[in-house]
């Protein structure tokens, strides 16, 4: 069989019930489709089923419909190039849970006013480069020494390290790709352990905040440009690469990426998406390559 399905149970939840898994499986076999006994990747939490004979857009479709109102996300894909080479990851509320600019924007009283800027943006309701340059402007004069305050505060998403280390150990290259600053994501990537991390300069003169970015924002089109670049560079398509994120500005890597994930994502993003993961945590984009618990790199 040339095709895989994945059911991911979200956690916090009662798990995959295995009676669903079956019902997934008849309802396939009624279309004439060839389908495989229940693989556990995770007990009562994940499992693959082999498939031949249906596409996956209506594989996803028809075992979406079945699993509506539980809390599990499906996957279906080629089994071939199924584990990939390469991980592209947004920062902001995908890796860390919020948005690190508006809670530095905290520290200024203005988060609010911010945060609301940030969801437009973030929801393609407005352009992310004015977006930023605005909501960075507002900031001026704010100590710097309010960076690692804000940093102190942030909590990583559950799954993120072993999401990283986990694809590191089998020989995958990381990449952290974000909208956000690099003091931020210079802090992300030693905690997790991705190879690199790209993001916006924040200007600071006098330990102050100068209002103002640098003049290379890295913003939609760097991102796909991102995926794109490090693929050629170690010798791969963006099929081998799996990429991550929940806003707007992520869309075009991850259309590009063989295994594009709108993770807890904007409402314009879950639309666009055709892999979406909206009940588990990071370790879902593990499962969907087929790692099993046991694989989990955790520490």
């Amino acid at each position: 069989m040339d095709k895989v399905l994945t059911l991911i149970a979200g956690h916090g939840t009662d798990g995959l019930d295995s009676s669903l898994v079956s019902e997934v499986r008849g309802a396939f076999r009624a279309l004439g489709a060839e389908v495989g006994t229940a693989r556990w990747l995770s007990p009562e939490r994940a499992c693959d089923l082999d498939f031949a004979g249906l596409d996956t857009r209506t594989a996803d479709s028809l075992a979406s419909r079945i699993l509506e109102g539980w809390d599990v996300d499906v996957v279906a894909q080629a089994s071939e190039g199924r584990r990939k080479r390469l991980l592209v990851a947004d920062m902001d509320s995908t890796m860390v849970i919020g948005e690190t600019l508006d809670e530095l924007a905290d520290f200024a009283g203005i988060k609010d006013h911010i945060a609301g800027i940030t969801a437009r943006a973030m929801n393609g309701e407005i352009g992310f480069e004015a977006a930023l340059r605005e909501r960075v402007g507002l900031l001026k004069g704010l100590s710097a020494e309010c960076l690692q305050q804000t940093w102190d505060r942030i909590a990583f998403t559950p799954g993120a390290h072993a999401l990283v280390r986990t694809m590191k150990k089998h020989g995958a290259f990381a990449v952290l790709v974000s909208g956000g600053f690099e003091f931020f994501t210079s802090k992300v990537r030693d905690a997790c352990g991705f190879d690199i991390d790209i993001a916006n300069v924040l200007k600071v003169e006098d330990g102050k905040l100068t209002g103002q970015v640098g003049d290379t924002i890295i913003g939609r089109e760097a991102k796909l440009t991102t995926l794109n670049s490090y693929a050629a560079k170690l010798g791969i398509t963006p099929e081998l690469a799996v990429a991550v994120g929940d806003g707007a500005n992520d869309l075009d890597m991850l259309r590009a990426a063989g295994l594009g994930v709108a993770f807890h994502a904007k409402p314009v993003v879950a639309a666009e998406a055709r892999v979406r993961v909206d009940y588990g945590d990071l370790t879902a984009l593990l499962y969907a390559q087929g790692y099993t618990d046991a694989d989990f790199v955790t520490a």
